[in-house]
């Protein structure tokens, strides 16, 4: 059914209301000769194309941005009305099911008449959400209605890759604190949490932008948004209400980073602790080994009058204190529990 949706080729996709039910959306793609129908309540501009690009502003007398403009846009222009419409460029978070997901630009163009979509991805987050709307009382009728439900969509989205980088961090977090000195010996476990964490910081710094454009776009709406005085349907969209909620994604998205932060100075430290081990170890045979080199190194001289060298005894002598004086430093490190 939403097989036309899932590819990136250029379409144009309409989404009107049922009229057989009258409480939900049908949606069907827009042939390239053929017009827009009239009471389309959300037009869905895929990857357009210049002529797709024209249809529209000629059905709505509204101007499409291309895809450098939406990419290229200052913070000033990203919303902003004109002609009595209103334009608001989001940053949705797409490819979340990847280790790299992005950010996609995604326009909204709210008129009287219809919601305009303009996208050159495909956000899971409008998957969702079509799976929705085509259902009865999945979502209004009205182009406030389906904005507001794709925003409830990309919050919802975003909430569940943030639980789901949550549990991955507690997977992580574990695997640090239980980790073995053979990991880090054997350079394993260490490191590839050290690049985990990387990961999942780009997630959660995109999931953080994204619902910071997501934010200024409902509080443009909630202080410039009125509703058409022909509307006849009661309702009203909550935009206050969707604040609060990507406002508390926004902190739970805090909460994350932080705690990343944290295990990111934990696991630094374990591994300098490793270190530390293994460089006390090779402190201690370094002077364990010294007296031993240093009773070698006098009986290795070529002087000749050395009187030692005519005990039948010297020999032996020599070897016996080379390994007294490796075993006495060894004990004295044991006995003050150095090692």
């Amino acid at each position: 059914m939403f097989a036309a949706a899932e590819s990136l080729a250029a379409m144009l996709l309409i989404h009107g209301i049922c009229p057989e039910t009258g409480d939900r959306l049908i949606h069907r793609t827009l042939t390239k000769d053929e017009p827009i129908p009239g009471g389309s309540a959300w037009i869905d501009l895929l990857n357009p194309t210049a002529p797709e690009d024209k249809k529209v502003e000629a059905h709505l007398g509204i101007s499409i941005p291309t895809r450098e403009e939406m990419h290229d846009l200052e913070p000033s222009e990203i919303i902003y009305t004109e002609n009595g419409a209103h334009y608001m460029t989001a940053r949705v978070i797409c490819q979340s099911d990847t280790n790299v997901p992005k950010l996609a630009d995604v326009t909204f163009i709210l008129t009287e008449a219809s919601l305009v979509t303009v996208r050159y991805d495909e956000p899971g987050a409008f998957g969702i959400f079509l799976n929705r709307v085509t259902k009865p009382g999945g979502c209004g009728v009205q182009p406030e209605a389906i904005m507001e439900g794709i925003i409830e969509a990309i919050v919802d989205r975003a909430a569940e890759v943030l639980r789901g980088v949550g549990d991955r961090v507690d997977n992580a977090s574990r695997r640090i604190f239980a980790g073995r000195s053979s990991d880090v010996e054997q350079g394993g476990a260490y490191q590839a949490v050290i690049q985990k964490i990387g990961q999942y910081e780009h997630i959660i710094s995109n999931v953080r932008e994204s619902m910071v454009s997501i934010e200024r776009v409902l509080l443009f709406l909630s202080a410039n948004y009125k509703r058409p005085k022909k509307a006849t349907s009661g309702f009203s969209p909550e935009w206050r209400t969707s604040i609060r909620d990507v406002q508390a994604i926004e902190e739970h998205a805090t909460f994350l980073s932080n705690k990343l932060q944290f295990m990111m100075d934990a696991t630094l430290g374990l591994v300098s602790i490793e270190q530390n081990k293994i460089i006390k170890l090779f402190s201690v045979v370094s002077v364990a080994l010294m007296p031993p080199t240093l009773i070698a190194s006098i009986y290795g001289m070529n002087f000749k009058a050395m009187p030692e060298l005519d005990w039948s005894f010297g020999y032996p002598m020599a070897i016996g204190l080379m390994v007294l004086f490796a075993v006495l430093p060894y004990m004295f490190f044991r006995w003050k529990k150095w090692l």
